[in-house]
């Protein structure tokens, strides 16, 4: 049997690849003959790169940057290995929510300048090509502290503006390019976006995501006014309009910034991994595909990797299986998109800490286990006589 791995990261618990290497040892443990395959994949979020770089045997570039707050931090991006020229950058490695504390969490002062200090270094490294994964953002600046790291100012009635952060973005009058990076013009930018949420309004960046990075409703409100400000300007000044375009609102709209001052192109991120790794082929090879995230629900759905993965296995009639920590709220509708079984790796009540630390365990474990189901069903043999 041909058992192909393609699971997503385990947040804040294990990276994509050493989930995939937790459920090889599971299978291994009952079956040592079959052949496997461990492909990571992502959707735009958190292993984004690895999982690229990974399938590419790419290699990795670090650098100092400024963090939400502007203090240093060492962030990373990746070069394909299969394509020198083209950049991998997780905007969260330099503007994530991770990086802060959450009394630190405050999208009126947060900024995605380091982002856009990656793609200057990406820029100087050679690259014509940046692939930017939009999850885990602690901002909604727009895109501004981006932009300004890559040479655009932006100016109030008076003067240049210093501030950083949504705060500011009422404050604009006018954008200034004379000094933006003349290198982005030969620069293909591709966002990997999961979302289709507007950049303003009930959906859009500040008012659906604002809570999670620190706004109250009055600051969410005010952020939102501050947005539909900032998209008022760049249609005005640049001849763009940013603000009703889908997904422009993903990353605290860094997604409209990037649409906006780089001319970036948004594709949904497992689409674009899926390219890279070649997942169809592997699909395809396969007679079986394990896949799987920390959490698994209705919302899995909607651009997440498993559902990608179930959906190319339901193309190409094989067989899928899911596997989670935690099983959430409506993940039975997942059933839809071409799994055939779902478990969560938790076999007993543990608090979250404890399935973090022993979440490769859990997962070895949970997968020997669905091995010998299988075995029992294929064969009709006990595994124990093995």
């Amino acid at each position: 049997m041909k058992i192909l791995i393609a699971p997503d990261s385990f947040k804040n618990s294990l990276s994509a690849r050493q989930v995939g290497e937790a459920v090889r040892r599971g299978i291994l443990q009952v079956q040592g003959k079959w052949e496997i395959r461990i492909i990571p994949v992502a959707d735009g979020g958190e292993g984004t790169v690895e999982a690229m770089i990974d399938a590419t045997g790419g290699s990795y570039i670090y650098k100092e940057v400024a963090d939400p707050l502007m203090r240093t931090v060492n962030a990373r991006f990746g070069i394909l290995g299969d394509d020198p020229q083209t950049a991998v950058i997780e905007m969260a490695s330099a503007s994530g929510l991770e990086l802060l504390k959450p009394e630190e969490l405050d999208p009126w002062n947060t900024t995605t300048y380091g982002t856009g200090q990656l793609m200057k270094a990406a820029l100087e490294a050679g690259c014509r090509k940046i692939i930017i994964g939009l999850g885990g953002s602690a901002t909604i600046d727009g895109g501004m502290g981006m932009a300004r790291a890559l040479g655009f100012e932006f100016f109030n009635k008076s003067s240049v503006i210093e501030g950083k952060g949504g705060g500011v973005l009422s404050e604009i009058t006018e954008i200034g390019n004379s000094r933006a990076e003349p290198r982005l013009k030969n620069c293909m930018v591709i966002a990997a976006c999961d979302v289709t949420n507007p950049l303003t309004g009930f959906n859009g960046a500040s008012m659906l995501y604002g809570t999670q990075k620190g706004a109250g409703d009055k600051m969410k409100l005010q952020l939102d006014a501050n947005l539909k400000h900032f998209a008022f300007v760049i249609r005005k000044q640049m001849g763009v309009d940013v603000e009703p375009m889908p997904g422009a609102g993903a990353a605290g709209g860094l997604a409209a910034g990037l649409m906006a001052f780089t001319g970036a192109v948004l594709k949904p991120g497992f689409s674009i991994i899926s390219d890279i790794t070649r997942l169809e082929d592997h699909i395809q090879w396969a007679d079986l595909v394990i896949t799987g995230e920390g959490k698994m629900d209705f919302q899995t759905q909607f651009g997440k990797t498993p559902a990608g993965v179930a959906s190319l296995g339901k193309k190409f009639n094989k067989p899928v299986i899911g596997i989670a920590g935690t099983l959430g709220e409506g993940y039975s509708e997942l059933y839809k998109y071409g799994f055939d079984a779902i478990f969560s790796v938790i076999d007993k009540p543990m608090p979250l800490e404890e399935a973090i630390i022993t979440a490769p365990v859990l997962i070895e474990r949970c997968v020997a286990n669905v091995m010998r189901a299988m075995l029992l069903k294929l064969f009709n043999t006990p595994t124990h006589r093995k």
